[in-house]
């Protein structure tokens, strides 16, 4: 794409004559004089273009990047190998600009890139219906949770203390101007205790959030944590990792009602905290439940295939007290990206990066426990992601780290004050074997 090109003195005095006005300021008429700034900004004079870009990419020379640095830090976001042609492809002019569409059936092209979204994350999550993609991972989360309260006309959500701690601080952030109330279920050696969970389901439970893998990447008993949750006749929330579900059994068939779950790990860049995309898929029988919108497929007057926006349950469109959420728009440049992803790898490519993550990850934590230098926190089954407790301070080991061109894991005694000294370390199939022994070896010396 080519760069911007600002408009020339002669340029503003040609169109300031043209509406017949001697100046900007003329324009702006109606502002009174006081409030105008009366000195000049305090900005440096322009550059020229080569000069701008040389000073840019020395300031971006301060960023930590993953073009100079080895990432173990997951926590949420991932480091995954983005294949080349998906930056290609969206940086084309009708991608890059396209905005949620508003004459829909006009935008066949980008009705057909949501309906096949849509599609692969319904073969991954096992549900039935998906919509066009939401903000985030988080935000996802919590449209379930009002989704489920307004569909089964409860006020209580329980949420699992292993779900990712950001997750629930927005939960409960919606939850006081909705009138829910959260009630978090313990968790016992990392994962959900089933027996907390007993004791605090009742008639006001709309549903139970559970994240698996979670955030200590450890996979959950969903199987177990749905059938209790059903006896209640409460709904079971899935959050996901969508990688993850190229190798485990999909939360569909473990008896999930909703699933969710942060799309960034399909063909988006860390980006330095987002834009990411939120993916939620459901039962047929919730779908005019469902936030958001839906795109379709049909046929016209002709026969020949087309696609519409089938749902769109939001306050534009609908009465106020109709629409099932103020969502106005879907992460349209990230769900293409998501769905150019699954597509460009297919099932074989999606598992075979799952299980090479996998591997990855379980020989890095056992290099990390032979040094003798950690110990195990919790001995569950995990993905990706796992968490060992580490002799010295988390902080001072990651910032030896940076010195080593090394991103370190994540802290959890920021969230879990009683976890002193966990590491939560992510390995994606990005690290080779060079990279993680000289993580291990560093970590330890």
């Amino acid at each position: 794409m080519s760069r911007y090109l600002g408009i020339t003195k002669s340029d503003r005095d040609y169109m300031l004559k043209e509406i017949g006005v001697k100046s900007m300021r003329s324009l702006f008429s109606d502002v009174p004089e006081q409030v105008y700034l009366d000195r000049e900004l305090n900005i440096p004079p322009a550059l020229s273009e080569m000069e701008l870009v040389a000073k840019m990419k020395s300031m971006s020379e301060k960023n930590l990047d993953l073009d100079h640095y080895t990432c173990f830090l997951g926590a949420g976001a991932y480091d995954h190998f983005i294949p080349a042609a998906i930056g290609q492809l969206l940086s084309r002019q009708e991608f890059f600009t396209a905005y949620t569409p508003y004459q829909p059936e006009i935008s066949q092209g980008t009705l057909q890139s949501i309906f096949e979204y849509q599609t692969m994350i319904c073969e991954l999550t096992g549900m039935e219906v998906s919509n066009a993609s939401m903000y985030d991972g988080a935000t996802a989360l919590t449209e379930a949770a009002i989704m489920a309260s307004e569909a089964m006309k409860r006020k209580e959500i329980l949420v699992a203390g292993s779900v990712h701690p950001e997750s629930r601080k927005i939960l409960k952030t919606y939850a006081q101007f909705r009138d829910l109330k959260i009630t978090e279920v313990r968790s016992e050696e990392g994962t959900i205790d089933q027996e907390d969970l007993r004791n605090k389901l009742n008639d006001n439970t709309a549903a139970l959030l559970i994240q698996s893998p979670n955030f200590f990447g450890i996979i959950e008993d969903l199987a177990s944590a749905g059938e209790i949750v059903h006896q209640n006749k409460s709904l079971f929330i899935v959050s996901a990792d969508p990688i993850s579900l190229a190798i485990l059994k999909s939360p569909g068939e473990l008896g999930a009602d909703i699933v969710v779950g942060e799309g960034q790990a399909l063909g988006n860049p860390l980006s330095f905290g987002g834009p990411y995309l939120g993916f939620f898929a459901a039962k047929e029988k919730w779908m005019r439940k469902l936030p958001g919108r839906i795109v379709g497929q049909t046929k016209d007057k002709e026969g020949i295939r087309g696609f519409v926006l089938t749902l769109q349950t939001r306050e534009q469109h609908i009465r106020r007290e109709k629409a099932t959420s103020n969502i106005c728009s879907n992460q349209g440049l990230n769900a293409l990206a998501a769905a150019m992803y699954m597509t460009f790898l297919g099932k074989e490519g999606l598992r075979e990066v799952a299980g090479l993550s996998a591997q990855k990850a379980h020989y890095a934590y056992g290099q990390l426990l032979n040094t003798g230098k950690f110990t195990p926190i919790f001995n569950k089954p995990f993905f990706k992601e796992f968490a060992v407790k580490s002799e010295q301070p988390v902080e001072g080991l990651n910032s030896k780290l940076l010195n080593e061109h090394i991103i370190g894991g994540y802290s959890l005694v920021r969230d879990y004050p009683g976890i002193d000294g966990g590491w939560l370390i992510s390995v994606t199939e990005k690290r080779t074997k060079d990279e993680i022994d000289k993580f291990v070896r560093k970590a330890a010396e």
